[in-house]
């Protein structure tokens, strides 16, 4: 008898399926996945939706670290050597569909099959490289530009099969945090995006290609970056010092 052949492993159909040690959870929005400080014992696929992840200081100051996309993982610090705590927390933006990976699985899948450790292991590439590219955005460009970038980020400009360039809801405060400003800011300059033509408002929010011109090639100038309440401060005229008086001269009347 011939001996049987070993059924090909596919990440695609092993990442959209449920098996032993891994399961597909439906959330709604605002559902969390996992809670920073709980402990870090699965790993999250996303099939369906959009992801925020959030991390919370010890003031109570919430800052939003970066939103995930479908084919995006979650809560990757699952598969330390040592497993420990959340270090944010992972909620859904809009409703979702993924695929809860528990650790043990997911070690054993990545030690026996390379097809699906390349594609773990590229995954976590592109997620330090995002990351890289947020620090310097964050460094150098000034608040409208990181905007304009995240905009473009969230409509996955550039991506095949996007022609819509449709953003999912997110908040003005969302935004906000994601790019360190205030949500006037990003009101301000939401608002000079749309009479410019880079963005519509018809419910959600549609990116257009020319909003790029504002990341790569500056079109907008600084004059126009400025916002219009704040007034110039009156130039400081300098003071001259007082002149020093002299010592009266006596003049003797005795002689």
């Amino acid at each position: 008898m011939a001996a049987s052949k070993k059924p090909v492993f596919s990440p695609a159909a092993y990442l959209a399926n449920s098996g032993v040690g891994r399961r597909i959870v439906e959330l709604p929005p605002k559902r969390s996945l996992f809670l920073q400080g709980s402990m870090a014992d699965s790993i999250f696929y996303i099939q369906k939706g959009r992801v925020k992840l959030t991390v919370v200081s010890q003031a109570g100051k919430e800052a939003t670290i970066t939103l995930l996309n479908a084919g995006d993982f979650a809560g990757e610090e699952a598969i330390a050597a040592v497993s420990g705590l959340r270090l944010a927390s992972a909620t859904a933006l809009t409703a979702c569909t993924v695929l809860k990976i528990g650790r043990d699985e997911m070690i054993r899948v990545m030690h026996k099959e390379h097809a699906f450790t390349d594609l773990f292991l590229a995954f976590l590439l592109a997620r330090s490289m995002r990351t890289q590219a947020d620090l310097v955005d964050q460094l150098f460009n000034s608040s409208e530009k990181r905007l304009a970038r995240i905009l473009l980020l969230m409509a996955e400009f550039g991506q095949p099969g996007k022609p819509e360039m449709l953003i999912p809801h997110v908040t003005q405060e969302t935004l906000a945090e994601m790019i360190g400003t205030t949500r006037s800011r990003v009101s301000f300059f939401m608002n000079r995006f749309r009479k410019l033509g880079f963005i519509e408002y018809n419910g959600r929010i549609r990116v257009h290609k020319s909003l790029l011109n504002v990341v790569l090639h500056d079109q907008l100038s600084d004059q126009n970056s400025k916002h219009p309440d704040i007034a110039e401060p009156a130039p400081r005229v300098p003071i001259k010092p007082a002149r020093k008086k002299e010592p009266a001269v006596k003049i003797d009347r005795t002689k």
